[in-house]
């Protein structure tokens, strides 16, 4: 079908507003003059724009795409993994964001220095660009495709048009501007999915309706308690293989972490975490509820005659349910768009964070307040400019465009690893975090690659249960949406090393962390673990200390290999005024003293190490 006035009125609409909430932040406060405000919005964020911000991150336009061509496919077994939403965002709050805002770092990779050295702190770093860089532009160019394929919504003005509103306002308003359009552009996601729903479920008879008829059909999934890793979707599969997959995003990710450290204090930064986890919940029954009523809708009104991808249907689902509301289908373009938008500012400001703090001020320590505030700009309009690229390159990649999507799952687990190797094992030393890093990186790929080659390789053949194979009609939004929610079961059990390919793609994460602790810790000892006593006590969490809190201090400190960690033992109610030295003026971690006038952060003064302690627990 084709848009009308009303429909580009307010798709231009979500655009305008989007700008200016770019310009109005760039005129306004200090006009993003200053590192700290251009990058950290000033820590002055309070929690509910944080948590809508977390939320709108990772919501892409791919979600918002494929959980209900998902649910449409194989029923709800996928709606387990709101499961996993409790631990994968309660472990973040109490054990991640307490570490690294007491740090006080901008980069979540000035942890890894802080922890073992700037070799590890550089290899990390280049990782997630790596990681990202890839990724941004497959986000923007594979929903342009496919809205292009069902709607004739032309594919460059639309790529265009996105990719330089969202450059334009992060450069200009920066991480503040990206926070306050990530609000906007959830309530645009919500309000476009809601109208899908509504409209869709009356005309098929309600939701009571929608829901029996999908409960005959068999797309109602009870639990599932198989424990094989290499079924695709089980009640274990989501629910705790999904944790590990959202501590690589909520936990250790650079866009997400950057907007705890953005919170006014760490109570803020914690309640954002909490927050966010109704939210997700309902993002997830949206897309759910929206599969099923596409189902429904399809069986008592067939949208479709020929072959077509499963995104592609659930387009033609909305707008053939919204044709004859003048607008509707605009807003949910709109709601498309905005998932593409957030997810894109956040990698641009992200991308911008990391190059800055990690590889251009530590070559340059004589770098002015002004100039370097200038060269954060200048990098988030070169990614922004990047992005565009990437998604050039997107639509010539063809088959190799599946690897690509590919590469974003593949590199959040080693990254999680390598934070966790870090944190919870006082003996880790660098070469064990290198060498675990790229052990995990090599898993990755192995499996991952593996995976993909395996089943683009069988002949005629089934895809395996987690098979990243490209759509037989060869749509690459398809693809992209067939990464992260991996298609039908094959019919016959594999063996050998496809058998080792066919792990579910939920236990990815879980796989190549692990592979991550395990080689660098063996790495560690072999080569000399670290001595506990240097060991800087704040960047390690005492995971076994707290949970055996019971036994007695000396067991307790042999568990936690030696770190001296100051008065862990005793019982603190209150903080005291030596235990508030951390909490100065303008959030100065303690050891540290400010730079000159002209610079940005902090510099750790001489001497030993003065820590304060405030205990964190579940």
């Amino acid at each position: 079908m084709e848009f009308t006035a009303i429909d580009y009125t307010i798709f231009t609409l979500l655009l305008v507003l989007s700008l200016a909430i770019g310009l109005f932040y760039a005129l306004s406060g200090g006009r993003q003059r200053t590192v700290q405000e251009f990058l950290l919005a000033n820590r002055s964020m309070g929690f509910l724009p944080v948590a809508l911000s977390l939320l709108a991150t990772f919501q892409s336009a791919v979600a918002i795409l494929g959980v209900p061509a998902e649910i449409y496919r194989f029923g709800t077994e996928y709606w387990f993994l709101g499961c996993s939403y409790f631990l994968g965002l309660l472990i973040p709050a109490h054990v991640f964001i307490p570490v690294f805002y007491r740090l006080q770092i901008t980069s979540t990779y000035e942890y890894l220095e802080l922890r073992f050295n700037k070799t590890v702190r550089v290899f990390g770093t280049v990782t997630f660009i790596f990681q990202m860089v890839i990724y941004m532009g497959v986000v923007l160019y594979a929903p342009a495709l496919a809205l292009n394929a069902v709607t004739g919504f032309d594919l460059w003005s639309a790529v265009l048009t996105i990719g330089l509103v969202c450059t334009l306002y992060t450069t200009l308003g920066g991480l503040k501007a990206v926070i306050w359009t990530d609000v906007f552009q959830t309530l645009v996601m919500f309000a476009g999915q809601l109208a899908v729903i509504v409209v869709g479920a009356q005309r098929v008879g309600g939701m009571a309706r929608v829901w029996r008829l999908a409960e005959q059909e068999g797309k109602i999934s009870g639990i599932d308690l198989n424990p094989d890793p290499y079924v695709r979707h089980t009640f274990w599969t989501l629910a705790f293989g999904g944790v590990f997959m959202m501590l690589s995003l909520y936990g250790v990710n650079q866009a997400q972490v950057q907007r705890y450290l953005s919170s006014r204090n760490e109570r803020q930064a914690v309640l954002s975490c909490y927050a966010v986890f109704p939210c997700q919940q309902i993002v997830l029954c949206l897309s759910c509820l929206t599969g099923l009523v596409m189902f429904v809708y399809d069986r008592e009104h067939p949208l479709v005659t020929g072959p077509v991808s499963s995104d592609q249907l659930v387009l033609y689902f909305v707008m053939d349910v919204l044709k004859d509301l003048p607008g509707l289908p605009g807003l949910f373009v709109a709601c498309l768009f905005s998932g593409s938008l957030s997810t894109i500012s956040s990698a641009f400001n992200s991308l911008a964070t990391v190059t800055m703090e990690d590889l251009v001020r530590p070559h340059c320590p004589g770098l002015s307040e002004s100039r370097a505030t200038l060269f954060s700009k200048l990098l988030a309009l070169g990614y922004g400019l990047l992005c565009l690229g990437m998604a050039y390159v997107s639509s010539m990649l063809g088959p190799v465009l599946q690897a690509a999507i590919s590469i974003f799952g593949m590199v959040g687990g080693p990254l999680l690893g390598l934070f966790c190797l870090g944190m919870f094992f006082p003996c880790a030393n660098p070469a064990g975090a290198i060498v675990g890093l790229l052990a995990g990186l090599a898993m990755a790929f192995w499996v991952g690659i593996g995976s993909l080659v395996s089943s683009m390789g069988a002949a005629g053949g089934a895809p395996a249960a987690n098979s990243t194979a490209r759509p037989p009609d060869g749509n690459i939004t398809a693809a992209l949406a067939t990464t992260l929610l991996a298609p039908t079961a094959a019919p016959r059990s594999p063996t050998g090393l496809q058998k080792f390919y066919s792990l579910s793609y939920m236990w990815y994460s879980a796989h190549n962390s692990t592979t991550v602790i395990v080689v660098g810790l063996l790495v560690s000892l072999l080569t000399g673990p670290t001595r506990g006593a240097a060991v800087d006590p704040r960047t390690i969490y005492p995971v076994l200390p707290r949970l055996l809190c019971c036994l007695p201090p000396k067991y307790r400190q042999w568990l936690g290999c030696g770190v001296p960690f100051p008065a862990q033992d005793a019982a603190r109610p209150e903080l005291t005024t030596t235990e508030k030295v951390a909490r100065v003026p303008n959030g100065v971690a303690a050891g540290c003293v400010p730079r000159d006038e002209e610079e940005q952060g902090y510099v750790r003064a001489a001497g030993p190490p003065a820590y304060a302690l405030q205990e964190t627990s579940f």
